[in-house]
């Protein structure tokens, strides 16, 4: 049964179906053909053969008709029986599109990274390569402008660096996460932000924590609109904001407490609310 780890990570492809080509673009330097659409097609590769063969998922890039489709692998750990089933994933795909086909494996670690990069060999000559991403060939996205311009890679940078020997640069990658996070709909922010407390050492979690992160020199618009210098209604907005995504809607009350309180009660419940369990908690 898959974990909730690996459809996590598939959520994030499956809200941006972009991701799979900008990965493999940008991480793995791959050329792509041009293309004006990116869709998620179905992922049961079975043709007439008795065996099924479903992949994690599969993405399409069009330009009126299918021009490349990628299969995407999460793996979490090795395991020998895909250097098996990998080569049905793609040439059921190929066979069905008719136009190339990739297979795109995302892994947690190097280690399972350097495994899955080994060659198949099909027989007779034939080799399938698989093209891979680990942790190592995500970006670390620190600026909140790239972050916003694109949320799910930005979460995807916490989850590979989360837990980086450098703390300070975990937490600027979190907070860059957090501010992309905290303006979409409730039901990926809520994903999003509880995903990027839970991808953090416990090192880079104090220290996000205890940052004050109105006082952050932001350079976004968007962030400057919120947290800018001496601008207490963009504060409170924010806590609100956030406050709404981790415990859902706040009553008139609440509302009222946060639109009256000081710089000092808005910088201290933005603290506590990383790691609280409850509103209450987080309000102090």
């Amino acid at each position: 049964m898959p974990s909730q780890l690996h459809e996590v990570l598939l959520q994030l492809f499956r809200n941006r179906p972009a991701l799979a080509p900008e990965l493999l673009r940008d991480a793995l330097h791959q050329e792509l053909p041009s293309y004006t659409e990116v869709r998620i097609d179905s992922a049961d590769l079975t043709e007439i053969q008795p065996a099924e063969y479903r992949a994690d998922l599969v993405v399409l890039l069009l330009d009126g008709v299918p021009v490349f489709g990628i299969v995407v692998e999460v793996q979490l750990s090795p395991d020998e029986r895909k250097q098996f089933v990998w080569p049905a994933y793609v040439a059921g795909l190929r066979a069905r599109l008719k136009c190339p086909v990739c297979l795109l494996v995302i892994t947690v670690d190097d280690a399972c990274a350097r495994w899955a990069a080994k060659p198949i060999n099909i027989g007779g000559g034939s080799r399938l390569i698989p093209w891979v991403v680990g942790p190592s060939g995500v970006p670390e996205i620190t600026d909140e402008a790239v972050a916003r311009a694109d949320p799910e890679l930005a979460v995807l940078s916490v989850m590979a660096h989360g837990k980086d020997a450098d703390a300070d640069k975990s937490v600027r990658i979190a907070l860059a996460a957090q501010l992309a996070s905290v303006d979409l709909d409730d039901d990926r922010s809520t994903l999003y932000c509880d995903l990027i407390l839970t991808s953090l050492s416990e090192a880079a979690r104090r220290a996000f924590k205890n940052m004050r992160a109105f006082k952050y020199e932001y350079q976004s618009d968007f962030a400057k609109h919120y947290v800018g210098e001496g601008e207490k209604k963009g504060r409170a907005d924010l806590v609100l904001r956030l406050l709404t995504v981790r415990f859902g809607q706040l009553d008139d009350g609440i509302k009222a407490r946060l639109t009256s309180a000081s710089s000092a009660d808005l910088d201290a419940i933005a603290e506590r609310l990383l790691t609280a369990q409850t509103l209450q908690e987080a309000l102090g």
